[in-house]
């Protein structure tokens, strides 16, 4: 394949569509990125319309083309990432919506899936790793066939079909009605160890099998662009969740390496090999597949962790910016006894309680901004800790691998190193989510040359080695779960 080829990436997210141009090298060429809008019709409910994601979604490639400095033609093959769980149908005709997107953080199907979860969660969790709940694809898609009018009938004789964002874009750019075994994982009607759509799932949900997609492999081609759409035919020919990219991306290909990515959360996932491990702690999910092979991992959701900054500067107001964090932690020896719990929606895994609330303590008359700046990025690394710590009873931990945008705050990435009594890795390409569909986009048209080629073009940018002694390590950690302890279910206690 010519060298002027390149590998182009769909990172299509919950609140933006970004594009980008990869080269052999995994050099970043060009970038295109645009907002789109939030829909909340009613409290607790988040929708996005489709035609808004794809219109977002093709400016963010016309960008990134422009800024690379190349045409479609030049471009070998495209790889999907995306956020998950959010779930649409279209008209099978016209590519239409038939209503909004109802997006993952959308909480109306809530007291659907509590009725399910009586009945049914030890079937749901054993078919499909995940702890049944409203954040999966299911109850939306069930939520939608029982209250758009019209729409099961229309279901039932095959004019309407069903996919994640993935798949809608799939079906836009090419025709094809596709996902990958990532996705499809996250449906909650996904059978993970059969690796098909599972009947008795879809008799429970009350889904109609033929709307669902083909489920194919996260790394070969589903199709070609339609040639009006970029004026060249080009394959798409990669696709995986957002999280599991990002572990692609950061070339975890071994049973036992883990990947966080830093952001409002946190998503910390495990790779555990061609085996299905299960935690009541954690989801088990499927990371790709690839080769006749599929991979599993598993997974770990903290709901709040940057966001906690945010508060810092938007809330409080006793920061202007993220960075400002580092320089006021440093200020300070030690903690001084103050932890910060941020459960400002509860707390995700490993603990799983929605009505946890957010905790200072600690407090003495000297405590001033920079205890709190230090315990929020402490508490970004404990809650880390927390669910590496349920991992490692399920597979051995030797490493982190991070991304996302707080890796790049040294104090942070210092402490977890600390606090892991691990080595955190954080890598030269920060890309990682994009850079994994690029990967597995590229390796289904050989643009490069397989998993080894991939694992040398991870390059590490700096490593932070563990200094901290394991008693001061140890006694630190039993006073974040002492004050963890202290916020668990708080707003049964208060009402509210």
């Amino acid at each position: 394949m010519g060298e002027d080829k390149f590998i182009l990436s769909l990172d299509e997210g919950t609140t933006s569509a970004r594009a980008i141009v990869f080269d052999r090298e995994s050099n970043v060429r060009g970038i295109g990125q645009y907002e789109f809008p939030q829909h909340y019709p009613r409290p607790g409910w988040v929708e996005h319309r489709p035609d808004e994601i794809w219109e977002a979604q093709m400016r963010a490639i016309r960008t990134a083309l422009e800024r690379a400095g190349i045409g479609p033609e030049q471009i070998a093959a495209i790889g999907i990432t995306n956020q998950r769980e959010t779930t649409i149908v279209w008209d099978r005709e016209t590519g239409r919506p038939v209503y909004n997107a109802i997006v993952w953080q959308c909480r109306r199907t809530a007291e659907m899936v509590e009725e399910i979860k009586r009945e049914y969660g030890d079937v749901i969790k054993e078919k499909t790793g995940l702890v049944p709940d409203a954040y999966f694809s299911a109850s939306k898609l069930k939520w939608l066939l029982d209250n758009v009018p019209g729409l099961r009938e229309k279901a039932e004789r095959g004019e309407v079909l069903f996919g994640t964002v993935d798949t809608f874009l799939i079906y836009r750019l090419t025709g094809e009605h596709v996902t990958d075994y990532s996705n499809a994982s996250r449906t909650m009607l996904f059978n993970i160890k059969r690796l098909d759509w599972d009947d008795e799932l879809l008799e429970i949900f009350e889904i109609p099998e033929g709307i669902l997609p083909e489920v194919r492999e996260s790394s070969e081609v589903y199709g070609y662009t339609k040639r009006e759409l970029l004026g060249s035919e080009i394959p798409v020919s990669g696709d995986a969740g957002d999280q599991q990219a990002a572990l692609f991306g950061q070339a975890a290909f071994e049973a036992g390496m883990v990947k966080a990515t830093y952001g409002t959360g946190n998503f910390i996932l495990a790779n555990t090999g061609k085996t299905v491990r299960y935690s009541d702690n954690l989801l088990t999910t499927i990371a790709w597949g690839l080769n006749g092979k599929v991979t599993y991992a598993l997974e770990g959701s903290v709901f709040i962790t940057g966001a906690a900054v945010q508060w810092l500067r938007d809330g409080i107001r006793i920061i202007k910016s993220a960075g400002e964090t580092e320089e006021l932690a440093r200020k300070l020896e030690s903690n001084e006894g103050v932890y910060f719990v941020p459960a400002f929606v509860g707390l995700g895994a490993p603990y799983w309680d929605q009505f946890a609330r957010g905790l200072i303590i600690g407090i003495t008359r000297g405590t001033g901004r920079e205890h709190l700046a230090r315990a929020t990025l402490e508490a970004i690394a404990y809650l880390t800790r927390d669910v590496i710590e349920e991992m490692e009873r399920l597979v051995g931990v030797k490493e982190l691998r991070v991304d996302g945008g707080a890796t790049a705050n040294d104090f942070l990435m210092e402490f977890q190193a600390n606090i892991l009594g691990k080595p955190v890795i954080r890598p030269v390409v920060k890309e990682t989510t994009a850079l994994g569909a690029a990967y597995l986009a590229g390796l289904a048209v050989d643009y490069w040359g397989g998993m080894e080629e991939i694992r040398d073009l991870w390059k590490a940018e700096r490593i932070f080695e563990p200094k901290m002694d394991a008693e001061t390590r140890e006694r630190l950690y039993r006073g974040w779960r002492e004050a963890v302890k202290r916020a668990l279910g708080w707003a049964k206690v208060t009402g509210t």
